[in-house]
């Protein structure tokens, strides 16, 4: 571990792993949280409090899909670029002069870059990628933009296009100067990074990354930070509290997302805290199979969980030649592991 001039600590090369009681953490209720993810397909885990690692479980280093996940990280991406005038959230779509296979209506036309930022597009033209909500979608030009959330992987992978369109730099190339570099992420590969999809459906497929549970745990502090790494300012603070804030309450969503117990911001959700302080202000990034970065800033924390799945089979799964379901830990089994780990705080 390291300690800028400003005193903020951030891990060094390597995560520091200290002593969970030194933390504030009771071993033998932490011994009970790795007996519940042994009856689970987990494959790892990684409890951050501050800058060091405090529990881990399976292999924190192995490589794998983030699925959904990833667009969390996207929306990170964004942050800076934003702030540079670069990306202005009010370009439209005709403004950008995005468009698809068959056409886009005009009134799909309309949707601004920010409506594309939390899922309310009114868009429904069919998605190059899979892991949407295909349920309930509506017909295509019965939601004005910005009205109607449902959860649309249209609406992530234009996200990519634009990045890309407006400021000049591939996702994959700005996830490695923006973060992986500077973070020191280590386990990062450039050259697993890659674009999948199925070009016949729509233009616009899914930049799907893949990274290590500590690593991801190096994004989740930079989150928790607002965007500060050891003193320097990788995403603005601003961007930080605009993006992780709730934009669409848990009672707007529709589709399978309805009456659930988040809301959402800029490609991340918010867990609603039920009058809980352990839980004010926290954000979660989300990907299928059980890929989760869960940020809680009122108690310093940041907690990772992984279901690693493999490169062949995330490619298959996004070319349409597999889709067969595995074993996966859904979002409602994680927040109850991250429940467990709350609770083996001691005094809790």
């Amino acid at each position: 571990m390291t300690i800028s001039s400003e005193g903020a600590r951030v891990p060094g090369a390597q995560w520091d792993f200290v002593d969970p009681a030194l933390a504030g953490f009771d071993a033998a209720r932490l011994a009970a949280v790795d007996a519940h993810l042994a009856t689970l397909p987990t494959t790892s885990l990684m409890v951050v409090k501050g800058a060091q690692g405090v529990h881990r479980y399976g292999d924190i280093a192995e490589v794998s899909y983030l699925a959904s996940a990833r667009k969390s990280v996207m929306s990170m991406l964004y942050g800076p670029y934003v702030a540079a005038g670069k990306i202005d959230l009010d370009l439209t779509m005709e403004a950008l002069g995005i468009d698809d296979v068959e056409g886009l209506l005009p009134i799909e036309r309309q949707a601004r870059l920010r409506d594309i930022l939390t899922s309310r597009s009114g868009v429904y033209y069919p998605a190059g990628s899979p892991g949407g909500d295909e349920t309930a979608i509506p017909p295509r030009g019965s939601q004005q933009p910005g009205t109607y959330f449902h959860y649309n992987n249209w609406d992530f992978n234009v996200a990519g296009a634009v990045f890309e369109q407006l400021t000049g730099i591939a996702v994959h190339d700005a996830l490695e100067q923006v973060f992986a570099r500077p973070l020191g992420f280590e386990d990062f590969d450039r050259s697993r990074q890659r674009m999948l999809g199925y070009p016949d459906k729509s233009r616009f497929l899914a930049y799907h990354m893949f990274l290590s549970a500590r690593d991801m745990a190096r994004l989740g502090l930079l989150a928790l930070r607002e965007g500060d790494w050891g003193g320097q300012r990788i995403i603005p603070a601003e961007w930080m509290r605009e993006s992780t804030r709730t934009h669409v309450r848990a009672e707007e969503m529709h589709g399978r997302f309805h009456a659930g117990h988040s809301g959402y911001g800029y490609y991340w959700w918010t867990p609603r805290d039920e009058g809980r302080p352990e839980w004010k202000g926290s954000f979660l990034a989300s990907g299928h199979f059980g890929q989760f970065i869960l940020v809680l800033p009122a108690v310093d924390m940041v907690i990772v969980h992984r279901r690693a799945v493999s490169d062949a089979k995330a490619m298959a799964r996004n070319s349409g030649a597999d889709r067969r379901e595995e074993p996966a830990v859904s979002s409602g089994q994680f927040l109850k592991i991250a429940e467990m780990i709350l609770a083996a705080r001691q005094g809790a």
